[in-house]
């Protein structure tokens, strides 16, 4: 069956898909699989057609730092597949759900044939680029409380019904959002405590809501820009 070309990334490529579908095989992953490890050899790209990982990176000392999350639609791995050098960051899955493996060799051949697939492959790693640089800022010049503010804005979506406010669902733990900002879980507590007080966020069943996303918007520019 041809399904390379039910993946979004490989969608109207302008070149012939069918050469390519059986040098990638699909394979299914459980809830906690370790998909990626630091340092593995392989170079294959995954694309992710059902379910969600996770990437994180990990100090020598072990503490981890949480990079992001993928769903469907996404993609990893492609660094090691332009580069050859081994995995800079651990993918575990976070539900059950299905990846497209693409070879490094036919990653790099669909790239070079096509001019879509290239131009999609130039502006999301440009895109990763430009997400990089703004959280290495924020880590460089804001303080514990305006990087959750951040993170908070960054995760969330509009609420539907309601002008103004924004949702983070489901409602992040307290433990991961230390893990994206780089502080204690404590701490995150301690914050969410304040911010509750001040009527900036609630919980409702299955989402943190973000009531004034405005005023984080707000503090978290005026911090940069005291700190600039």
């Amino acid at each position: 069956m041809a399904r390379l070309g039910t993946i979004p990334f490989f969608k109207d490529p302008g070149i012939e898909l069918g050469p390519y579908e059986s040098r990638c095989h699909w394979r299914r992953f459980d809830e906690n699989e370790v998909l990626v490890d630091f340092d593995d050899i392989s170079t294959d790209v995954y694309f992710i057609a059902s379910g969600e990982v996770r990437i994180l990176n990990r100090t020598q000392s072990g503490k981890e730092v949480i990079l992001g999350e993928m769903r469907g639609g996404a993609f990893f791995g492609e660094l090691a597949a332009i580069d050859g050098i081994g995995r800079s960051a651990n993918v575990t899955a976070l539900t059950r759900g299905e990846v497209c493996v693409v070879p490094a060799a036919v990653f790099r051949q669909m790239v070079f044939a096509s001019e879509a697939i290239a131009d999609r492959l130039f502006r999301l790693l440009a895109k990763r680029v430009r997400e990089l640089n703004t959280r290495i800022m924020e880590h460089a010049l804001l303080d514990l409380k305006h990087r959750l503010y951040a993170e908070l804005l960054r995760l969330s979506v509009p609420r539907a019904g309601a002008s103004g406010e924004r949702v983070v669902s489901p409602p992040p733990y307290h433990h991961v959002l230390a893990a994206r900002i780089g502080c204690r879980r404590e701490q995150v507590t301690r914050e969410f405590t304040a911010m509750a007080s001040e009527g900036l966020v609630d919980r409702t069943r299955g989402a943190l809501v973000l009531r004034r996303p405005d005023l984080l918007e707000a503090r978290v520019a005026e911090a940069l820009r005291e700190d600039s």
